[in-house]
């Protein structure tokens, strides 16, 4: 699927169109749209910020595209970004459970003091679990997980039954 965009006296005017749309409209493409490549944002990092949510249209390397305008975020920007991920990661249920974790920030994710073992499938299609248990500060297997409704209660280290 190819683009153009209409330009006028070195610069790009509205938007990109399909090729084939030109070629209906006037039968070929004309003379002042230019071809034009469609780039999709990228992945943003961790302490990144997207400047626009639309790109802007610029000619490179002697192309029609978009361009994207990423920065990095300023201290107080990454700063509060550090705050809300503790915050939130604070305020759930059984937080207290949680509370040795701390912040990793290059990758801006609570992260445990021990690194997780490999999952036992065979141990979750018995319907037992690792998660992480606060009162020994360590990875830790649940009791067999009843059938029905049910959800760990991490304090008491069971599964409780949801009533409603």
């Amino acid at each position: 699927m190819n683009f153009y965009i209409e330009t006028e006296n070195g610069a790009a005017k509205n938007h990109p169109a399909f090729e084939h749309n030109l070629i209906e409209a006037f039968g070929s493409i004309p003379e002042h749209w230019e071809p034009f490549v469609r780039v999709e944002r990228s992945a943003l990092g961790v302490y990144k910020v997207v400047e626009a949510d639309t790109p802007t249209y610029e000619k490179v390397n002697g192309v029609w595209t978009d361009v994207w305008f990423v920065r990095d975020m300023t201290l107080e920007e990454k700063t509060a970004k550090q705050e809300l991920v503790r915050y939130v990661f604070n305020e759930r249920a059984y937080a207290s459970n949680w509370s040795a974790w701390t912040l990793d920030e290059a990758t801006c994710e609570m992260v445990p003091p021990i690194p997780r073992p490999d999952a036992d499938q065979t141990k979750i299609d018995a319907g037992i679990f690792t998660y992480w248990c606060g009162a020994d500060n360590n990875w830790k297997d649940t009791p067999v997980r009843p059938e029905g409704e049910y959800k760990f209660d991490f304090l008491a280290w069971q599964w409780v039954e949801i009533t409603l």
